[in-house]
């Protein structure tokens, strides 16, 4: 029996989001959150596993910190949620910053003004770890690993470091998921695609969007626009297609899909492919959106979570849309909301008075 049901690696920074959809230019206050993708899908399937009738599933995080008041709201908010946080590398401040915890800077837009986010995670712990830093094969006692490109491009070492994760999860028998979360700020499209390609051997489970499919696995959606804008679950079957072709080890290729009709008012609909076929869930038509950072990682987090509890395709899909659809609502990264109301949604369930 693995220790965990669930780890994953990758770099959490402290988020700070003007509200009222202020710019950051004239916002007098900022609201302290916390940014991780990987680390999202720990506390989302940590918390979708709680119930009296159910042992809660085991998650932990892998990441590198330095011990200062950002690290600790860190470690302290995700142990609240139930994330083992053991295994974190601790570096000791030095008083200066020399190295350093990564912030991310959210503003949410409104109307035709887009979301916007800005990192701020030069010269972090994680950027500069080490070979060495982390003894995969002995950490990775698992039954799931996960993690993504966000913190593959992160530093001199941070590729072969998962890398590393992979093989040794591998190894050790757990099953692998990557999302590939391509940001455009951290690397260009030719080290991204070659480091993807490295890493897609070790890997179970693939993840992203209809740009991250095109930019780091050259492989394209039909009938996109240049922005990304609409979606035709139809075209991604192609792109599924080509991915189990490509890497026939891989058991499922699962994508969200957006239609951005205004910055607060977004579709949702998801998509999965496996050994079995072809599955597409229900499209959740102009969601009014309170924050739309995180999704992606809710999306992740449903699929994962349904598939360690053994549930087949279409329910595992329409679960793990339905719940990323609820995290819209919701403010920050993290997805607060119950399995019940993310099963409720998926059978049909309205918005009405719950009481």
């Amino acid at each position: 029996m693995a220790k965990y049901d669930f780890m994953s690696f990758g770099e959490p920074n402290i988020r700070l989001t003007p509200p009222n959809h202020d710019r950051l230019g004239q916002a007098e206050e900022l609201q302290l959150g916390i940014a991780a993708a990987e680390l999202n899908c720990c506390v989302n399937i940590s918390n979708l596993s709680v119930d009296k009738l159910m042992p809660r599933l085991k998650t932990a995080y892998i990441t590198k910190l330095v011990d200062n008041w950002t690290g600790s709201y860190i470690v302290k908010h995700a142990r609240m949620h139930g994330v083992d946080m053991s295994n974190v590398v601790v570096e000791e401040f030095d008083k200066i910053g020399r190295t350093r915890n990564g912030l991310a800077f959210v503003e949410v837009g409104i109307g035709p003004r887009a979301s916007y986010q800005i990192y701020d995670r030069g010269h972090t712990a994680l950027s500069k770890i080490q070979p060495g830093d982390i003894d995969w094969e002995k950490v990775l006692d698992t039954r799931w690993f996960h993690t993504t490109g966000i913190v593959t491009a992160l530093g001199e070492h941070t590729a072969g470091e998962v890398l590393a994760a992979l093989k040794a999860a591998k190894k050790n028998g757990a099953t692998t998921s990557y999302d590939l979360n391509y940001r455009s700020t951290l690397w260009s499209r030719e080290d991204a695609r070659k480091a993807a390609e490295s890493l897609m051997p070790y890997i179970d489970v693939i993840l992203g969007n209809e740009e991250d499919f095109d930019t780091m696995l050259g492989i394209k959606a039909d009938n996109t626009d240049e922005n990304f804008s609409s979606i035709d679950p139809q075209c991604y079957r192609k792109v599924a297609e080509k991915v189990m072709e490509k890497y026939p080890h891989v058991k499922a290729v699962g994508t969200s899909l957006r239609e951005v009709k205004t910055a607060l008012l977004n579709n949702w609909q998801g998509c999965m492919m496996t050994k079995n076929g072809f599955y597409v869930s229900k499209k959740y038509e102009n969601i009014e959106i309170n924050d739309r950072v995180g999704g992606g990682d809710s999306f992740a987090s449903g699929l994962i979570w349904s598939m360690l509890e053994g549930h087949g395709e279409q329910e595992t899909l329409d679960f793990a849309t339905a719940f990323s659809a609820l995290c819209h609502t919701i403010r920050n990264d993290w997805n607060l909301v119950s399995r019940q109301e993310a099963e409720a949604l998926a059978a049909g369930g309205s918005a009405r008075v719950k009481r």
